[in-house]
């Protein structure tokens, strides 16, 4: 296989993985095609690839793998190792993974995982996408039906983003990180757009959060589902704006997660811990004499009385206040004093 081919091959392989491993599964009839994820114009453009070739390449996949380009294996998961680019963080509820699990206890394994040979590690494998699977199959204590492919560091992370694409579970922020990783990997910006189905200027939104909020801090919150993009660039420039405000919130999270709090409530603790206060209300009110007439208006604030006069009487008033204010300093003295 050329390496033009190859790296073809690899562009399209998240936007065709469901077709293929309904191909491979063990099913009498064929299955039907997938619908292929909604890309916007601008990921084509950004990509450099027309609809029609798109198409060409998952013919010529499809054709590939039905050569024996692609293998399906009944392995023991404890072979099996985690994707070096994890795209998932902590879930504080796990009762959706444990009905997933027992649907696949129930029903079968249908769609197969996606695993590449170990580059380190003679015998073993890494997922490339498919770690729910592969963790249900592990509790269960049952093999997993994986689909082995070969494919590069590099690719290995393209394919993965460009599968996450069409998941509606993951939230803003571990789509962001995963862009990070991506980014230290050294995949091109064009990829990450195609990877992701984003546009460039989302992908210099993601920037701005991942390269100011340091991965730990990140992991220390969560998934945070509750949590949307404002919140997060919020967060981002209030931190950029204090560089000792990392501190602060790394303890915050510390304190956080000893309380079992939950990944919204970790990133709201954080965040209240270094935004800056409000300013102060000002306490307004309007000044009347004895008789019910308007001298004017104060208001005051915690560095500030000011007072604005109503009118000739007003006038007299503030010169009044002027001038007993030598003896109300005095007996503001005496007051401290005593």
């Amino acid at each position: 296989m050329s390496k033009s081919s190859r790296k073809s091959i690899v562009a399209s392989f998240g936007l065709l993985s469901q077709e293929l491993e309904n191909k491979l599964a063990d099913d009498p009839q064929p299955a039907p095609p997938a619908p292929s994820p909604r890309v916007g114009a601008g990921v084509v453009g950004a990509a450099h690839r027309a609809i029609d070739d798109i198409r060409a390449e998952r013919d010529r996949l499809k054709a590939i793998v039905e050569a024996g380009g692609g293998t399906v294996l009944e392995l023991d998961p404890a072979l099996i190792d985690p994707s070096p680019y994890p795209d998932r963080l902590s879930d504080d509820d796990g009762s959706d993974f444990e009905t997933f699990k027992r649907s696949i206890e129930a029903e079968g394994q249908k769609v197969p995982i996606q695993v590449r040979q170990h580059p380190s590690s003679a015998g073993r494998y890494q997922i490339v996408y498919g770690h729910r699977r592969w963790r249900a199959a592990k509790e269960l204590l049952r093999n997993v039906r994986a689909l082995e492919v070969d494919i590069s560091d590099l690719d290995l992370v393209v394919a993965q983003g460009i599968e996450n694409a069409s998941r509606q579970d993951l939230t803003w922020i571990e789509r962001t990180l995963f862009a990070s990783r991506m980014d230290d990997a050294g995949i091109k910006a064009r990829n990450i757009y195609a990877a992701l189905s984003i546009a460039d200027a989302e992908l210099a939104r993601m920037r701005g959060v991942y390269r100011t909020i340091p991965a730990d801090v990140i992991e220390a919150i969560g998934r945070a589902p509750k949590v949307g993009r404002p919140r997060w660039i919020e967060f981002a420039r209030t931190i950029a704006s204090d560089p000792g405000s990392l501190e602060v919130v790394r303890k915050v999270l510390s304190h956080a997660r000893e309380g079992g709090s939950l990944s919204d409530q970790r990133f709201q603790r954080a965040f209240e811990a270094i935004k800056p206060s409000s300013p102060a209300r000002e306490d307004s009110r309007e000044l009347l004499d004895h008789a019910g007439s308007k001298l004017g208006s104060w208001k005051i604030s915690t560095k500030e009385l000011r007072i604005s006069a109503d009118g000739p009487l007003g006038q007299d008033f503030v010169k009044f206040v002027g001038d007993e204010l030598p003896a109300l300093i005095e007996r503001f003295s005496r007051e401290r004093q005593s």
